[in-house]
């Protein structure tokens, strides 16, 4: 999409000016979404102590009333227990109920742990899952016109770190037994959804959706998205409208999947989202690298690399977008 009369980029170009039109806007549609097109009467939300779960919930209690929302936390054993802390906070906050469903036996039971733990002993054969934490991250810097590297990161007991490069195959088998975890976050929201007569309101803001920084059918399968129309520093600033708890606002994104602390940018983006929502917008709306590379202390080079992999990414993850064939 390409904006006509467009304004000279800048730092301020993704700023909300009118919040609360902004806020009831979103809050207006999601409940008429879920009443009149989905015949549902309340919103299941899953719930991690993160900005935009919080955010999502948040806007659940005031479209249908905190009596009208139930909100999920699905720890497993991987779970940070800062995560169940701030989501009882958050809930307090909105006077929204809550339910712990501890997915780990479920987990256990789809291999997930072991399956995973395999495939990481193949690259680093003294790993212990027993005693080592582990994660994937990201190597090299995005404006380097090279698809991404991944390596697997081991954290032994006594702090020693080993790294190394991820050979595709182990890759995929990480990955794969990993999103065991969403796949499985998302058949216990549905079955509290089918049982209230609720409707399950997806988290992913819209970085996640056009990345596609999130798992098929796991936390993409939601009956509505509210938020996946704005950039991470847009939800930010919803956040702080909305009063969501300041813990959470100023706690560091991570994916809260693996056993090793990982942040979104390590495993994913690649950079702060801070960054990343102004460099992208900048592509999506076609303003000139040197534009956009003047007013974030870049070369144009730099930004005609990240427009790169943006648009590389885009087309590699298309995938996890598509409707079924028919």
């Amino acid at each position: 999409m390409t904006i006509k009369n467009k304004k000279p980029f800048s730092k301020d170009i993704l700023y909300i000016e009118d919040i609360a039109s902004v806020s009831n806007s979103i809050i207006n549609k999601l409940k008429a979404d879920v009443t009149r097109k989905l015949n549902r009467i309340g919103a299941i939300v899953g719930i991690s102590g993160g900005i935009d779960s919080s955010v999502v919930l948040a806007l659940s209690a005031k479209a249908f009333g905190p009596k009208r929302v139930l909100g999920i936390m699905l720890p497993e054993q991987d779970s940070s227990g800062d995560s169940e802390i701030l989501a009882r906070k958050l809930a307090d906050k909105f006077g929204v109920d809550t339910l712990v469903e501890n997915i780990t036996l479920a987990l256990h039971g789809f291999g997930c742990y072991h399956r995973r733990d395999k495939a990481i002993s193949n690259v680093i054969p003294d790993f212990d899952p027993e005693k080592d934490k582990s994660k994937i991250e990201i190597k090299q810097n995005i404006d380097i016109n090279i698809p991404a590297v991944f390596s697997i990161t081991v954290i032994k007991p006594n702090g020693d770190v080993v790294s190394k490069l991820l050979p595709v195959k182990e890759y995929l088998k990480i990955v794969a037994a990993t999103n065991f975890k969403q796949r499985s976050r998302a058949s216990m929201l549905y079955y509290h959804a089918e049982r209230l007569h609720y409707a399950v309101i997806g988290t992913p803001n819209k970085h996640e959706v056009e990345q596609g920084f999130f798992v098929k059918h796991g936390d993409g399968a939601a009956d509505v998205m509210p938020i996946a129309h704005l950039y991470k520093t847009q939800v930010y600033q919803l956040a702080e409208f909305l009063g969501i708890p300041h813990e959470i606002i100023d706690r560091t994104p991570t994916t809260d999947t693996y056993s090793a602390e990982q942040t979104q940018e390590d495993f994913f983006y690649q950079m702060p989202f801070e960054n990343m929502d102004l460099i992208w917008y900048g592509w999506e709306n076609e303003y000139p690298a040197a534009e956009v590379g003047k007013v974030m202390d870049k070369t144009e080079e730099e930004i005609k690399n990240i427009y790169r992999n943006f648009e590389r990414k885009r087309k590699s993850t298309e995938y996890l977008r598509m409707r079924p064939i028919f």
